[in-house]
């Protein structure tokens, strides 16, 4: 960590490492960072950390917000939002693109500007686009400000999941049939981008999956079962995104690992399984979020299979050049083969989240986690590395 910032004096004890938590933002996953983040600033060790709470609004706004995770938490089926946090409905939050001034701003109209203070190292809790798909990180890279997490690149990857799928492949890593429709195709001739899809039915059959290529927690997928359903299920995916993703049913079993950067590399932990939700057709943001699905930690797998899951799950991460945490989710089809699905560069951390329970059961608690993801971030530089 540098500490070309903090106080020189030997008769004054250095201050702790500023830690700013970062989260809501423009995506359609605002309310589950929300969550996400109040379960982090709960599990934040206080005695080793100063922490600041940066809401950032669903229009894009930086806002200051109290520090009370216990306001942060689904609510009667809801998700909080950031506005409902913000300790002003005008003020925002600056942080100078500047690697020689790390001191956060707040300025509401009609006032004087306030000095936050440094802040050290960022933990971004944001999912999907405007946030978990490379932009803040950029920010971050400009800035000189150290992160939680994976940089640029590795960022944008996982969140498309067309390229996601695209490095797995040139790496050699099992991924299952996909179709991609961009926008153009669909706005300039439906019908032709509609028989490309029906196209790939014919050779992968009924039910399709018709998915946002970059959203997460599972939002604005449509399971397809034919063509009644289809523009429907078209029209839900790009209200998230304009570029959708096809992808054909892979029957199996749903296994996640998660991996985590220490020290000497990153390690794999112990797999889990989603099991059929029968009140859901698959694993939808209902069943994740608001209706406590239950994954089974760990698995029950040989130990071979075991093995080779987290091997490909560590595999993924280092093909597309992440860092800090990644969670790598599998199917285990029927013939016994594992395929990759996909990564999430900042899966959820949420109290029923897979990725925490994973490493709980691993031997890393909740707390200790969270501390790993810090010192990861501050003993890495920014910039090219």
């Amino acid at each position: 960590m540098s500490t070309e910032n903090l106080p020189q004096n030997p008769e004054q004890p250095l201050r702790k490492p500023r830690v700013a938590v970062v989260f809501g933002g423009r995506s359609s996953e605002h309310g589950i960072s929300v969550v996400t983040a109040g379960a982090v600033l709960r599990a934040i060790d206080r005695t080793k950390y100063d922490v600041l709470p940066i809401g950032i609004t669903q229009d894009g706004r930086w806002a200051l917000t109290a520090d009370e995770p216990d306001r942060m938490a689904i609510t009667d089926r809801k998700t909080p939002n950031v506005e409902q946090l913000a300790e002003s409905s005008e003020g925002g939050v600056v942080l100078p693109v500047d690697p020689a001034n790390r001191e956060v701003v707040y300025s509401e109209p009609g006032a004087v500007p306030k000095a936050l203070g440094e802040v050290d190292v960022v933990f971004p809790m944001l999912h999907g686009p405007y946030g978990e798909d490379g932009t803040l990180q950029g920010l971050l890279e400009l800035s000189g400000v150290p992160y939680v997490g994976s940089g640029v690149l590795a960022s944008a990857v996982g969140q498309d999941k067309e390229y996601m799928k695209r490095v797995f492949t040139s790496f050699g890593l099992p991924v299952g049939p996909y179709e991609v429709i961009r926008p153009r195709e669909w706005q300039l001739d439906p019908a032709a981008a509609r028989r490309k899809i029906v196209d790939f039915a014919g050779e992968h059959g009924w039910p399709l999956f018709i998915k946002p290529a970059r959203a997460g927690s599972s939002i604005g997928i449509t399971k397809v079962d034919g063509l009644s359903g289809l523009d429907e299920a078209i029209e839900e995916a790009q209200r998230h995104d304009p570029k959708i993703l096809v992808e054909a049913l892979l029957r199996g079993r749903e296994i996640e690992c998660g991996v985590l950067e220490f020290e000497d590399g990153p390690r794999a932990s112990v797999p889990a399984e989603i099991p059929p939700v029968s009140a859901h057709e698959f694993y939808d943001f209902e069943a994740k979020y608001i209706d406590s699905a239950a994954g089974l930690v760990p698995a029950p797998l040989t130990e071979e299979q075991t093995a080779e899951v987290r091997r490909l799950a560590v595999a993924a991460f280092d093909a597309a050049s992440c860092e800090g945490l990644v969670r790598a989710d599998f199917f285990l089809t029927e013939d016994g083969e594992f395929v990759i699905n996909e990564i999430n560069t900042m899966p959820g951390f949420t109290p029923i989240s897979m990725y925490p329970r994973m490493w709980q059961e691993t031997g890393v608690g909740y707390s200790e986690l969270v501390d790993r993801l810090i010192q990861a971030a501050l003993r890495r530089p920014t910039g090219l590395r």
